[in-house]
């Protein structure tokens, strides 16, 4: 039986998984749309997971979980370390690009530049406000000229004459798109130039200020776009190193700080298993009426829905396996 470490990465677009061995070494990993259920797509990952390891078993010394949705995902399977996306894509930066003192992030939802010295997180900068520098601003555009995402970067670097596009806000951006395609520009053409937008877009909101110096690394699911990779080369005058499994390195970042917590401890993990993904879970949000704050707490619930929500007057009338329960502002509901 093969010792790995899991990490999960829930994000609101995606959410992959990944294994490390005790090398810190790339086992195997898989990614799936969060589509809005963070629980359902934790367990199809871990499902498929075991379904593509071709008979392979593995022992799971440590969890690590990473995310906007990481404290969920934490509490569902059991996780030992719980970190955030800036530390996780650091440490996997760092170990699949030696020497790395930039990172560029780009996912669906949102954006992050972090800046590394000797190894060490200096600064960092997140977008998660402007649609125009994420990777749904390509997506959607890509819907708009009838392009499907999976050629986008490929037909983006025919262009000769890239359209240049206001591309400081998504909705400004999408009328300039529109005037140029009504002026007839090629459909290469309006990609790149799209490129291009959103290249200037996180340099002015995220570099500003920032010293941006090689060796970078592109991460996240927008790395895979060729195009965005040569206009990140254009703009910054220097090789864009697009590592391999860039879209999982989340994933594979809280794999190894799990590791690396369990190397250190020696401490038994608290994952719960992989029957975790035949479970089945549900959520009840209350409001506290403790204080002013009004908080809306998540409470998370082993088993099929059985209480009727409307017999619920407050938090403490809720009923049966808690598995997690956060979103309170002074954490007195919290269970992790």
């Amino acid at each position: 039986m093969m010792k790995v470490y899991l990490g999960i990465d829930v994000g609101s677009v995606t959410t992959k998984i990944a294994l490390v061995d005790e090398n810190g070494k790339h086992v195997d990993s898989y990614m799936t749309r969060t589509a809005g259920q963070p629980v359902l797509a934790v367990q199809k990952c871990l499902d498929n997971l075991l379904s593509q390891s071709n008979g392979a078993e593995y022992e799971i010394c440590a969890v690590g979980t990473t995310g906007s949705g990481r404290n969920l995902a934490g509490a569902l399977v059991g996780a030992d370390v719980i970190k955030n996306e800036i530390t996780a894509h650091a440490v996997a930066a760092s170990a699949a690009v030696p020497g790395v003192q930039t990172i560029l992030e780009i996912g669906g939802q949102d954006s992050k530049i972090i800046i590394l010295r000797d190894g060490i997180v200096t600064d960092f900068a997140m977008n998660t406000v402007c649609a125009a520098g994420t990777g749904s601003f390509l997506d959607h555009q890509a819907q708009r000229l009838n392009v499907d995402i999976k050629d986008f970067g490929d037909i983006a670097l025919k262009s000769k004459s890239p359209a240049r596009i206001a591309g400081r806000c998504g909705v400004f951006a999408e009328s300039d798109l529109i005037h140029k395609q009504q002026l007839g520009y090629a459909v290469e053409d309006l990609l790149y130039g799209l490129c291009q937008a959103l290249v200037r877009n996180y340099i002015a909101n995220l570099a500003l200020g920032k010293d941006l110096l090689p060796k970078i690394s592109f991460q996240g699911g927008v790395a895979t776009n060729k195009g965005m990779v040569k206009a990140f080369e254009e703009e910054l005058g220097c090789e864009i190193i697009v590592p391999p499994h860039h879209q999982t390195m989340g994933a594979i970042g809280a794999a190894m700080l799990a590791m690396e917590h369990h190397q250190y401890t020696g401490e038994k993990t608290k994952f719960k298993g992989w029957t975790i993904k035949d479970m089945e879970f549900h959520s009840i949000t209350c409001t506290c009426s403790g204080c002013s704050n009004n908080c809306e707490v998540i409470t998370i619930l082993e088993g099929k829905e059985e209480q009727d929500r409307n017999t619920i007057t407050k938090i403490g009338d809720i009923k049966g396996n808690i598995i997690a329960r956060w979103g309170g502002t002074c954490g007195r509901w919290d269970i992790s």
